[in-house]
Order: structure tokens, then C-alpha cells, then sequence
């Protein structure tokens, strides 16, 4: 089996196996890499795979913002705001091939992905302080078993 269809199998279970929140972090920090990418593509004057790493983040906010319910949460709308904002910049970026306006459009979304993922890092470890704590099972004097006698534990 070659190493590009191993990573593209290792990758879509990767996707299909996450949850919702780590699916948007994945997915941002896609948008950081495709805009990264189009930025030096721009500087180096390879139009095509400037527009291709800017279609790509496009996609992405598209997805974003349509799967968006701006009445769930207060911020909702601001947010809303500034994914049809990036909207707009990224197809403008893709038109001008301006690199300093894509850097510009990474300068929005860097902050916000790295707040994604420590929002993230926090439901992650609520959910893991409601894990209740194993218990090792008494042994025959009602004492808890050492658990190095199998080796486990």
C-alpha cells in the first residue's frame, strides 16, 4: 500500500472518529495552513497554488458559517460577521493575489483558531473531571487489591 492512500485512510478516520469539538479545531487549523500557504504562494508568484490554498480556506468559512446557528449563543452574530467577512477578503485575495491582504486574513484567524482550541482543551478536560475514578476491587479481607500482583492496574 503506497504512503499517500495510508494518510489519506489514516486521516478520514481521524475525521470521522472526532468530536464536534475537535473537528473544529481541526478544521481551523486547516483555514490557518490553506492562508499560510496561499500567502507564500502569492510572494513566490505561483498563482494557481494561490488560488487553490484560498479556495480551499474558502470552503472552509463557507462551511463554518453555514453550519452557524447565530441565535444558539450571544457572540453568534459577530462571529457570523466576521466568517462573511473572511468571506469576502479571501475571494478578494484570490482576485488581487495580494499577499499582505491574505496575511492580513491569517492575522484574523490565528487568534481565533487558538482560542477554539483552548475552548476545546477545556471541554476535553471537564468531561474527563466526570469520569468517575476506578476502583480496585477488595480482595478477600475487604482490603483493595494490590494491583501489581497481575501487573496491571
Amino acid at each position: 500500500m503506497n504512503l499517500a492512500l495510508t494518510r489519506s485512510r489514516f486521516q478520514a478516520n481521524a475525521v470521522a472518529t472526532a468530536g464536534p469539538h475537535r473537528i473544529l479545531t481541526m478544521l481551523y487549523d486547516r483555514l490557518v495552513l490553506d492562508i499560510d500557504r496561499a500567502q507564500a504562494a502569492q510572494r513566490a508568484g505561483n498563482d494557481r497554488e494561490a488560488t487553490e490554498a484560498l479556495d480551499h480556506a474558502y470552503a472552509i468559512v463557507s462551511g463554518l458559517a453555514s453550519t452557524l446557528d447565530v441565535a444558539t449563543w450571544s457572540g453568534g452574530r459577530a462571529l457570523m460577521d466576521l466568517y462573511l467577512y473572511l468571506l469576502h477578503e479571501l475571494l478578494g485575495c484570490s482576485i488581487a493575489g495580494d499577499a499582505d491582504r491574505t496575511a492580513a486574513c491569517g492575522a484574523l484567524v490565528t487568534p481565533l483558531r487558538d482560542a477554539w482550541h483552548e475552548a476545546a482543551a477545556t471541554v476535553v478536560a471537564d468531561a474527563v473531571a466526570l469520569i468517575p475514578t476506578a476502583r480496585t476491587p477488595p480482595d478477600a479481607f475487604g482490603e483493595p487489591a494490590a494491583s501489581s500482583e497481575l501487573g496491571v492496574g
